[in-house]
């Protein structure tokens, strides 16, 4: 078996067409459609990123805050 470290680098290039096609595809072609996804799966990302810190100990965080969004 080869060693992680000796296996070819992936192509981050290929990588993000796949992944754009496959989003494209399970929203049945409508590049409007998938753009809507795109954005309401990152606005649910970013809260539950803020939900995580709103719940870690300022002493694990070390003072460490992300500032809030202005919308």
């Amino acid at each position: 078996m080869a060693d992680p470290v000796e296996q070819q680098p992936v192509d981050e290039a290929v990588e993000l067409e796949v992944a754009a096609a496959q989003a494209i595809e399970a929203c049945g072609g409508d590049l409007m459609q998938t753009i809507k996804a795109l954005i309401v799966a990152n606005g649910m990302l970013e809260q539950e990123l803020a939900d995580v810190y709103a719940k870690a100990s300022h002493g694990f965080l070390r003072g460490r805050r992300v500032p809030k969004r202005k919308d």
